[in-house]
């Protein structure tokens, strides 16, 4: 069983960065980020294979990065140029399989969840 970790989320005005951390309790695979916004499903942010290769959603590509440092097992969102529209509740995921997945049933690990508000 793996436990994760979110931290990072807060307040920040438009055009803003902030960092988002997901630590986890032990190793993993491919590591995603999602998020859901009030009365909105869940919906995919990014991803990132053990090897390093990376996968984003068009609403945020150019803007946010995805990372991981596989020795303290943690991955990273840092996010810039952020808009109101980013506002929502953000979700670290993780699955044992080796490809980058997209759909929230491809993640068999979540964690709590940290909010991102992003006023205008």
């Amino acid at each position: 069983q793996v436990q994760l970790v979110e931290s990072g989320g807060g307040l920040v005005q438009a055009g803003g960065s902030l960092r988002l951390s997901c630590a986890a309790s032990g190793r993993t695979f491919t590591m995603g980020w999602f998020r859901q916004a009030p009365g909105k499903e869940r919906e995919f942010v990014a991803a990132i294979s053990w090897s390093g290769g990376t996968y984003y959603a068009d609403s945020v590509k150019g803007r946010f990065t995805i990372s991981r440092d596989n020795a303290k097992n943690t991955v990273y969102l840092q996010m810039n140029s952020l808009k109101p529209e980013d506002t929502a509740v953000y979700y670290c995921a993780a699955r044992p399989g080796i490809t980058i997945a997209t759909m929230t049933s491809g993640y068999d690990y979540w964690g709590q969840g940290t909010q991102v508000t992003v006023s205008s």
